[in-house]
């Protein structure tokens, strides 16, 4: 009786390019041609989410991973060269990065060694919320907590690997923080694996041979220094992660103040500018508003701009938008830009106390004089958005004042009832309006070169605008008691203690300034980091004739694994030129100069073959391997296929036990000047006994297969990337399976063949057949079924090579 239950099947209308399961709930990623980034539940593959592809982010998706916890899914843009981490509750983008080369291959692992050390820093590392204030949600956040914060994830040190097709290879800590580079690497990275305990990384890159066909070879990473160097990793890790996550709340905060400002003053002043262009009066405009306050008359071209542009209802609508827009950037600035500003000073003091730790952290690559341009940098920004608050409070009060007193001169012009709460005003108001004319009303040349405008009444924006430009309207600092002590003082002029306060720049500048020094502070580490890693193992394994195509390099980008009790890294795959029908499993210690036991081989290589060759219908009959998956430490997941001309044979999906693989007392003496393929013939071999551990996928051209043994499930992708089909394994109640599944594979066959003839997308088997087509479907496939089954029973022996 097979194993494994079919909980769901589906068509899907674009082929599917990549998938991956969630390592905590039974949620598969799917990624299409389309550039659509799919989520779907295990039971009758249910649809969760679907992110759609955007010019701003980008449409080839080549490579997912799931952070250990399951929260955060990164996927790679290969058309934009971008990695992007998404919130798998919301599908929103939380984060995302550029890398300098196209990824084609990703994995998220997770550190599992434990120190007393460790233990500590993971019970106190929440210290700063007792000196820190909670920051506050962002607007249009439906949660209390901003979805943001959910990047910093568990304390526990994650690392995502990116790797790309020039070689080089990046070490994100929680999938943010650039902790290494690695420019290294021989060829074009297509699978990898860094160790949980953090001592090496293992890579299967493509390099060109002499001929110019593609060369598959194995490379090991030495990675001590991040191993030997765990806790103050983790530390540091962690803090740079905080203000990386610091550094996207300020930008987002930014954007939310960008999106209140309002506009609607730009009016003002290009109405203005064009009342001077085509007034006939030599008149200063500032004379005609002063004229207007202090006889209460105004020339005929001047009432014509009041009552015919702003008019009475407009200037209301005018005012009240000012106040509420100028209203909701004071409050951003206070809650979100300065509470966020003083986390970061926080966490880079921190970073600097560990700088002044240089036995534990100089190897790092953590540089002193780094940090305190960052923190120099993050003084500034923070002086700049108190000013802004400052040029907010000022303008709020000189709009107020100026549109009250224009609003009763315009009501006094259409004659109408003027309220006697506004008709009140005293000389300390008429002077308050006079300066205000006389300081916003001005005629600017240079202004109107720059901009096509004359004036510049409203003063917030330009610190808003994203651009290179000094500020149009500085603000104006004379009589400042402060700034002239520190002009007269020659010892507080030049000094460090102070931040600059870039008087002509805007906001935008400034915030753009700081994330480039953050960002160069950053850089130090993964630079030293990155050149302790040195090769530690090289090996050539096969190369892949032009005939083959892709086939054999996408199989072993797929399947390797690293097991973290044992400590070992592993890879499986087939070569081209020798059997399809063999397996080779490389085992590899992840500390590159342990001995591997069993083995005396040079580089103390263990290697092993499986060769999946067993008879479904008669003994002769020798099946090959077309994607294989590691289940868990001791079981493989493996797609096979009948020999050419006997398709119609079937695929089976079968799980494979490599315990005695791995006891194997056999050795091989790899010879360092040849390839593997040149000398497989000596490879060791190991028999196998297949169980009831298998089922033939009827109707389906099986290609490929993504398992997650946590959870326990299965996934077979069709040869044409749109046929799924959803499985669980390792089914526990047979005698219920028996009836129920196959009342629910019926139901599920149904749905599908009803989904098919509605898209009028069937399956290509190569022949022209739909997928119910062939011996296997109808009265006709029955009998011989039952002697597959009968035979597949009698647990035949596989033999590993």
């Amino acid at each position: 009786m097979p194993a494994f239950r079919q909980v769901g099947e589906k068509q899907l209308p674009n082929p599917v390019l990549c998938m991956a399961w969630s390592p905590k709930r039974d949620l598969i990623a799917l990624a299409n041609t389309s550039g659509e980034l799919l989520l779907h539940r295990l039971a009758n593959f249910h649809r969760v989410w679907s992110l759609p592809a955007t010019e701003h982010t980008g449409k080839e998706i080549t490579a997912l991973a799931w952070r250990p916890d399951g929260k955060i899914l990164a996927f790679a843009l290969g058309d934009t060269k971008q990695v992007v981490l998404c919130d798998v509750e919301k599908a929103e983008i939380l984060h995302l990065f550029t890398v300098e080369n196209a990824v084609s291959c990703m994995t998220w692992m997770e550190v599992v060694e434990e120190s007393s050390v460790l233990s500590s820093f993971y019970n106190s590392e929440d210290e700063s919320k007792l000196f820190l204030p909670k920051l506050p949600a962002l607007p249009k956040s439906e949660e209390k907590s901003d979805e943001i914060m959910n990047l910093l994830g568990d304390v526990r040190l994650n690392i995502l690997v990116v790797g790309g097709a020039s070689g080089c290879v990046e070490l994100y800590a929680y999938g943010m923080y650039r902790i290494a580079t690695l420019d290294k690497v021989p060829g074009s990275c297509r699978s990898l694996s860094l160790s949980t305990d953090l001592k090496s990384l293992s890579v299967i890159t493509e390099v060109r041979s002499v001929d110019n066909n593609p060369e598959i070879c194995y490379v090991q990473l030495d990675t001590g220094l991040l191993s030997d160097c765990l806790p103050e990793v983790t530390r540091m890790a962690r803090k740079f992660s905080h203000i990386s996550t610091l550094l996207q709340y300020l930008r987002l905060s930014l954007t939310c103040m960008c999106e209140a400002w309002e506009e609607i003053l730009m009016q003002m002043d290009l109405r203005l500018t064009k009342f001077v262009q085509e007034k006939n009066t030599n008149t200063q405009v500032q004379d005609e508003f002063l004229e207007l306050l202090l006889w209460g008359q105004s020339s005929p071209e001047l009432q014509a701009l009041l009552m015919n542009q702003l008019t009475v209802k407009g200037l209301k609508k005018l005012g009240q938008s000012i106040e509420s827009s100028y209203s909701s950037i004071q409050k951003l600035v206070i809650s979100h830009l300065q509470s966020g500003s003083e986390a970061l000073l926080y966490h880079l003091s921190e970073v600097r106390g560990m700088c002044l730790w240089k036995h534990k952290f100089e190897p790092l690559g953590l540089n002193a004089a780094a940090i305190e341009d960052a923190i120099t940098a993050v003084g500034s920004f923070s002086l700049k958005a108190n000013e802004l608050l400052q040029v907010i409070d000022k303008s709020m009060k000189n709009f107020k004042a100026f549109f009250r007193w224009l609003y009763v001169a315009m009501l006094r012009m259409c004659e109408e009832h003027v309220p006697p709460e506004l008709n009140k005003m005293t000389q300390k108001d008429i002077s308050f309006v006079a300066d205000f004319l006389s300081e916003h009303f001005s005629e600017n040349e240079e202004l109107f070169d720059r901009k096509g405008k004359y004036f510049n009444v409203e003063r917030v924006g330009q610190y808003l605008k994203d651009e290179d430009d000094d500020l149009v309207s500085p603000p104006n600092t004379k009589g400042n008691q402060w700034l002239k002590f520190l002009q007269e003082s020659s010892h507080l002029k030049e000094s460090p203690l102070l931040f600059p306060s870039y008087p002509n720049k805007s906001l935008h500048f400034v915030k753009r300034m700081m994330e480039g020094v953050i960002e160069g502070c950053l850089q130090n580490p993964a630079e030293v980091i990155g050149k302790s890693v040195k090769q530690a193992i090289f090996m050539p394994l096969y190369t892949v004739p032009e005939r083959c195509g892709l086939t054999f390099i996408i199989f072993i980008k797929r399947c390797r694994w690293n097991d973290k009790k044992a400590n070992m890294h592993y890879v499986v795959f087939t070569m081209p030129e020798g059997s399809p029908s063999k397996l080779y499993m490389l085992r590899r210690a992840t500390d590159p100069y342990r001995p591997v036991a069993n083995s005396v081989v040079k580089h103390f290589l263990s290697l092993s073959t499986l060769n999946t060759s067993f008879a479904l219908f008669r003994p002769d009959c020798v099946y090959s391997c077309l994607d294989a998956r590691f289940y868990d430490d001791e079981m493989l997941t493996v797609v096979l296929c009948a020999p050419e001309g006997e398709e119609d044979r079937g695929r089976v999906l079968a799980q494979l036990p490599l315990g005695s693989a791995h006891s194997c007392q056999n050795e091989f003496n790899w010879d360092p000047a040849l390839r593997l393929d040149q000398q497989s013939g000596s490879v060791p071999s190991q028999a196998l006994v297949l169980e009831n551990q298998w089922r033939i996928l009827e109707n389906m051209k099986a290609q490929f297969v993504a398992v997650n043994g946590i959870r326990k499930v299965a996934c077979v992708l069709s040869a044409n990337l749109r046929h799924v089909r959803m499985f669980e394994m390792d089914v526990e109640d047979e005698e219920d399976e028996e009836g129920g599944d196959s009342q629910k594979a019926s139901a599920d066959q149904d749905v599908l063949e009803a989904s098919m003839n509605s898209q009028g997308d069937r399956e290509d088997d190569g022949d022209g057949r739909g997928p119910d087509s062939g011996p296997e479907s109808g009265a006709e496939a029955k009998e011989p079924m039952e002697d597959v089954e009968t035979h597949l029973e009698s647990q035949e022996e596989l033999e590993l090579v």
